[in-house]
This record gives C-alpha cells, structure tokens and sequence, in this order.
C-alpha cells in the first residue's frame, strides 16, 4: 500500500493556496539567489578590496584563502542564528519569523553593494546567511502545515524548493547580464576600471534586494500555518526544547540527518562553489591578462590613461574580462539547470518511491561515481608545465556536461531534506529540529568543506608552484574533497530512519 493512500482524496489549491506556492517559490528561489551570489562575485569582488591581480599565483591564493573566511563565517553565523530562528518558528508562530527574515538578508544584501574593505563584505555576507537560514526553516514549516493531505504536501515541498534552482539560474543570469551592460550603468561607483572591476560585482550584489520586494509586501498578509495556530490558541502547543531532539525517540533521526545534511553542504560548498575560481583556468586566451593588467597600470603611472597604448591595453582588457565572465557565466548556468531537473526529478520520484533511503541513494550512488570525476577533470592536463596548461577552450564543453550532471545530483538532495524532515518531528518541535540538521549540521559543519578543500587539500596539490598552477591545483582539492564526502554520506544512508506513518499524516 502506498503511504500515500487516504481515505480522502487531495483537495483542489485554492486561490489562496496557489498564491502561497508562488510565494513560497520566489522566496526559495530568492535563498538561493543570495547564497549562490558570492562564488560569482568572489574573484572580482575580492580582487578589488585586497588589491590584488586574481591572475597570479599569490593574487589567486588571496582570494581563495578570503573567500573561506567569508563563505565559512557566514555558514558558522547563518547556522548559530539558523538554529535559533527554529525555535522562534516554533515559539512565535511561522509567519512573522519569515517576515522579519527576509527584511533581514534583502537589506544586508543592498549594503554589502557598498563594501569598502574585505571585513565590512564578510560582516555583511553574515547578515545575509543569517536571513536566508532562519527564513528556510521557518518556510518549510509553513508550507508542510499549510497542506494537511500527505500526498499534497510532498508535492508542494517538493515542486516550491524546486525553485531554488531558478534562483541560481537568475543569479547567473543577472551577473552575466550585467557584465555585459556595464557601460550603461550608473556610475555610482565610478567608470569601469580594467584593474578594478568594480561595477559587476557591486550591482550583482545590490540586485539581490529586487526579488525580496514582492515578499516583503505580500508575505506578511498570508495565513499563520493552522496546526500552529490551533494548537497556540487552545493552550495545547508544547514549547519546543532542543533537548527533545536528543532523546532516544529522535536521537538517531537528529544526529544521522544532521550528518547526511552536512554531506550535502560538503559537496556544495568544498567542491561546486569553487568553479567559478577553477573554470577561467581553462581558457588559454586568458593567459596574457597579468601581464597586460602590469603593462596598463605602468602606461597610466607614466602617460595617463588618455595615453594611445593605454586606452589600447584597456579595450583589449575589457574584452578579456568580458570572456573570463562569460565563461564561468555559462559553466554555472549549466550546473544551475541540472540542479533545477534534479529538484523536479525529486518533487516527482517523492511521490512514488515508498522508502526514503531508497530515494536518497538514486542520488547518491551516480554522484559517488560521477563527481568526483568531474573535478579532477581540470586537472588532466599531459605536460609538466602545469596542470590546466594542455587543455583548450573545447574542452568546457566536457566540463558543463559534467557539471550539469553533478548539478542534477546533488542539487536535488536539497530537496530531499526538505520533504524529509518535517515526516520525522512532531509539530512542536518541527522547526527546532529541521533547524538543528540544517544548521548545525549542513551550515556550521557541511560548509566546513570549503576550509577543507582551500586550507588543507589546495596547499597539499599546489607544492611547488612551477609543477602546477593553483587553478589546477583547486580541482584535485575540490575532487578530493567531494569523493571522500559522498563516501561518508552513501554509508551515512544506511542509518537514515524511515518516517513514521503517524508522522507522515501529521
């Protein structure tokens, strides 16, 4: 018998119901359009404030050993607060925690625009984690309680975290888009510089308060989730205890997902975020840019930049730059649509795969097999020089396959814990408890991974920098990485408890 069978069949949505899907959905859409922000923005962004050329060796270990600093802080400061917002999901009600959420990371994301220095980027980068973190737990909690059929509601977690993807896909998009129109837009921040760059990062970060505008309007309007509510008026509501979440009847589902969600993250964060640091090592054409940035700077010192060689140097650096986007634009676009199938494949296998183990591992056992592989693929280079020196610009192709497909993979397993945990915890304690595997698990330990792969792995690969170059180098870190998480996380499944019937229909 299907766990999905029920004496009464699932209702028709509402008016009321499909505007709360299509909300839900732009505000998952909008989590991810921040987080999946700052692998886009990192290498300019970074280069700006530090002062240094992302294409020489000591330029691209700067960035790198920053970008840990600020995606790890922020992880360890979305989680703390993360796990805290569960609880007042729980104490205070769900609506007015997503209020006040996305209030939070819009904002935040307005004024990191305006960062003058490394430290004000990674307090600002903080405060955003911190909005999207509370506001996912908090989410999901909603929409679970909102849609009482079972079958029902697995569709709407499943089809609205879906639009995470989308997310990533107008991320991408709006910071193609506005490298491309860089010319025309206002010069707040002074004319595009070659050596600066500073207008695609800058407007890439303030576009992130756009999408939050219909949120923050409509939000606040939508229904407080029922189950709570009743509960919350009759007095019946338990206050939520994070240690419930320890005692044996949740003790195994608490530690055994935060582990699994920590692979999740693992993989996310020590591998596929740092793409956009590896993939410009690919493009032979962009060689020459160090030198030329030196030739440039030298030219304006001593003429000017009106000076004939340097209005020449800085045309063919536009144009240079322009391709180094472009192409870390299109490699993660195709990782982005992967994610976005994988989340449909999800919503729609969910409905009909009885066990979760079972769906958990269709995942999990091609990505054992695929991804690591497509990592170390940039790292396949058959001369001494260095490791990306015999690979050509053809072989992108090969890698947005390939990336596509870890997309697809891991990207979907997001959504699964999103229909995963609230089967698992009763109704007063389903905030806490999503928010302690998320948090705790994916954000403070999951995003540890990127340390892992930048600070311990990437020093490991580099050795001698005349044998192989750090883009190279970041790819057999970030491969590695990836191949001994997904090992621990398909050995993790096998302790994954399967939900209660009586959780599933609460």
């Amino acid at each position: 018998m299907s766990k999905f069978d029920s004496t009464v069949p699932a209702p028709a949505l509402t008016g009321t119901q499909w505007l709360i899907c299509v909300i839900a959905a732009i505000g998952f859409a909008f989590d991810i359009y921040e987080l999946l922000m700052m692998p886009l923005i990192a290498p300019p962004a970074l280069a700006e404030l530090l002062h240094v050329d992302p294409y020489t060796d000591s330029g691209f270990k700067a960035i790198a050993n920053w970008n840990t600093y600020i995606m790890w802080a922020s992880a360890i400061c979305g989680g703390t607060f993360g796990l805290l917002g569960g609880y007042l999901t729980d104490r205070f009600g769900r609506r007015r925690v997503l209020t006040w959420s996305i209030l939070l990371y819009a904002f935040s994301a307005l004024a990191a625009g305006f960062s003058t220095s490394p430290m004000m980027l990674l307090v600002l980068r903080c405060t955003t984690f911190i909005g999207v973190c509370v506001e996912f737990v908090a989410a999901v909690a909603w929409l679970a309680e909102l849609f009482p059929n079972p079958k029902q509601r697995e569709a709407v977690l499943g089809f609205t975290q879906a639009f995470s993807s989308v997310g990533g896909l107008l991320v991408t998009l709006a910071f193609w888009a506005i490298n491309s129109n860089r010319d025309l837009l206002p010069a707040i921040f002074g004319t595009f510089d070659p050596a600066t760059q500073s207008l695609v990062w800058r407007y890439t970060l303030i576009s992130g308060v756009i999408p939050a505008l219909p949120l923050i309007i409509i939000r606040p309007f939508l229904p407080e989730s029922p189950v709570w509510q009743e509960k919350m008026t009759k007095g019946t509501l338990r206050r939520p205890n994070i240690g419930e979440l320890f005692q044996p009847s949740h003790l195994r589902a608490t530690l055994v997902t935060a582990f699994l969600f920590a692979c999740s993250y693992g993989v996310a964060f020590g591998a596929i975020q740092l793409l956009p640091q590896i993939v410009p090592g690919l493009v032979k054409e962009l060689g020459p840019i160090p030198k030329m940035r030196t030739d440039y700077e030298k030219l304006v010192k001593e003429q000017g930049k009106e000076a004939k060689g340097a209005v020449a140097l800085s045309t063919k650096l536009k144009d240079l730059d322009k391709k180094r986007q472009t192409v870390v634009k299109d490699v993660q676009l195709w990782q982005e649509l992967g994610g976005l199938i994988g989340r449909f494949a999800l919503a729609g296998l969910a409905m009909i795969v009885l066990s979760r183990r079972n769906l958990l591992r269709m995942f999990q056992v091609p990505a054992l097999l695929v991804v690591p592989l497509v990592f170390l693929f940039p790292a396949a280079g058959k001369t001494p020089e260095g490791i990306l020196s015999a690979l050509h610009t053809d072989n992108i192709m090969l890698l947005k396959i390939g990336i596509f497909v870890t997309g697809f993979l891991i990207v979907a397993q997001f959504s699964f814990w999103g229909n995963y945990l609230p089967l698992v915890y009763p109704v007063h304690l389903r905030g806490t408890g999503e928010g302690f595997a998320a948090n705790v698990g994916g954000r403070m330990v999951g995003t540890a991974a990127n340390a892992l792969t930048t600070l311990v792995f990437f020093p490991i690969f580099l050795g001698d920098a005349t044998a192989i170059k750090p883009p190279g180098a970041m790819g057999l870190a970030a491969g590695t990485a990836a191949a001994i998480i997904l090992v621990l996380a398909f050995l993790g499944s096998f302790f994954l408890p399967e939900p209660k019937p009586e959780d599933m229909a609460e």
